[in-house]
């Protein structure tokens, strides 16, 4: 998981420093992920790694609803992109349907009952997420090269 958000990096950087930030914070939750996932007993207890990870989970699930999506659908409008805002029209409610679930699962250890079941689950959803919002990162951002190569 951490090499592909690496990989993200490295096509998309530079592209918007908001997206850099988000970027950087994934990579943050991925080591976060990578960590609490070498130690399961981490997840019988509330520890300060789990509540960590779990602040790192809701604020980059928080940033990509409150800023990126908008961000990237607000520059697909700019630029009359109709294939991304297709493209937004069809992920979004899939990305709608992981983040309920992520953040039912930072409930559950806000409650003490996170389970490594529900973490590992938890695994798969992240890199489903990281993929969808890869797809839109990267439609936003061929838009901006097509834009720059006939403005040029």
């Amino acid at each position: 998981m951490l090499e592909s958000c690496q990989n993200a990096q490295e096509r998309w950087g530079g592209v918007h420093k908001l997206i850099d930030r988000w970027l950087l914070e994934r990579n943050k939750l991925i080591k976060d992920y990578d960590a609490l996932g070498e130690k399961p007993e981490a997840l019988s207890e509330t520890t300060k790694q789990l509540q960590e990870f779990c602040g790192t989970l809701v604020d980059y699930v928080s940033a990509g609803h409150f800023e990126i999506y908008e961000q990237l659908t607000g520059e697909a409008k700019a630029f009359n992109d109709q294939r991304g805002l297709e493209l937004a029209d069809t992920l979004y409610p899939r990305i709608d349907v992981i983040t309920e679930k992520l953040l039912a699962f930072n409930d559950l250890c806000d409650e003490g009952k996170c389970v490594a079941e529900k973490f590992k689950e938890l695994g798969g959803l992240l890199h489903e997420r990281f993929e969808l919002e890869d797809c839109l990162i990267e439609v936003l951002h061929n838009a901006h090269k097509h834009q720059d190569a006939v403005q040029a």
